[in-house]
């Protein structure tokens, strides 16, 4: 259901702070009118589930919302820290809850449905929260904005089958006004790079391990430690390719330290690295799926799960 806003515009000065300003009001209401006293938020620490904490906070007040990041091989490290810095900043209760999604061949095969599976088992776990405030009547909010819905994101069905609200997509609101909206809150990850699991840089059809995980978030570390602050390594194969702003591509190429990168990486295990000339692109691996070779045949063909035997 729309609440109206997609057409909120971010030029024009004044008319765009009220805009803005309309948004949050909305945004802060609809969540008030779920009819919940309290909120449990899939909390990542990223620019959409902060900006979602902090609506919810105005529309609840800091006391009944919970802020959960949920902890497994597919969350960077590092990340855990600063979400819990935001949540502080915010005034909200933080917790943590381990997700072993990447333990379940469902997910682990990561077919065309991997978010799906990974999103029901991150549901399934704060729905046990929420048992525990069922007297007070508790919402489970996530961050997925407008922009999501453009893209394939089987994780959103997982969202509508657990009862899960996304106000954000809710109210056709897209990535650009969300952080329009983190600004005018004054939130410190207004700009913070888009943050996504790990698992999304793995080409579908190859087998998802922790291990596999661990090298991905290895390398991009490794590619910000040079000043890059949008990265994304994905793994496809034999071979890795790495995904940086068109802005940065140049950057990159120039870059005094590249060479130590790429034999970093081929320490790692990657033969073959390159720097993808079209930049970033968010879902960039999904073009995968309209390839015959994926959506033809068996989930994880491309590949055998480690240690399976014929």
């Amino acid at each position: 259901m729309s609440l109206g806003l997609e057409n909120v515009r971010l030029s024009n000065g004044d008319r765009a702070a009220a805009g803005v300003d309309r948004a949050i009001t909305t945004l802060a209401g609809a969540i008030e009118s779920y009819g919940a006293g309290r909120a449990v938020v899939a909390f990542s620490g990223g620019v959409d589930s902060t900006v979602v904490a902090a609506l919810a906070v105005r529309a609840l007040g800091p006391a009944a919302v919970t802020a959960v990041t949920a902890i497994s091989p597919s969350y960077p490290a590092g990340e855990l820290e600063a979400a819990r810095e935001v949540a502080a900043s915010l005034g909200v209760h933080h917790r943590t809850v381990q997700t072993h999604e990447v333990e379940r061949d469902s997910y682990a095969r990561n077919d065309a449905m991997r978010c799906f599976h990974c999103k029901t088992e991150l549901y399934a776990t704060l729905g046990k929260l929420v048992s525990d405030h069922a007297k007070d009547g508790t919402v489970v909010l996530a961050g997925a904005n407008a922009d999501d819905a453009k893209d394939f994101r089987p994780g959103l069905e997982a969202a509508r089958q657990r009862g899960v609200r996304n106000p954000l997509l809710e109210a056709g609101i897209g990535k650009s006004v969300v952080r329009a909206v983190a600004r005018r809150l004054g939130l410190t990850v207004a700009d913070k790079p888009a943050l996504a699991c790990l698992s999304s840089r793995v080409a579908y059809g190859i087998w998802i391990t922790p291990e596999l995980l661990d090298r991905i978030d290895r390398a991009e570390q490794a590619v910000r430690a040079l000043g890059f602050g949008v990265v994304r390594v994905r793994h496809l194969g034999e071979s890795a390719s790495i995904e940086v702003t068109t802005e940065d591509i140049a950057l990159l190429q120039a870059h005094p330290g590249l060479e130590e990168l790429l034999a970093e990486m081929r320490r790692l295990g990657w033969s073959e690295i390159a720097i993808d000339p079209e930049g970033y692109r968010s879902g960039s691996l999904n073009v995968l799926l309209a390839e015959k070779e994926l959506l033809g045949r068996p989930a994880g063909s491309r590949r055998e799960r480690p240690g399976a035997r014929s």
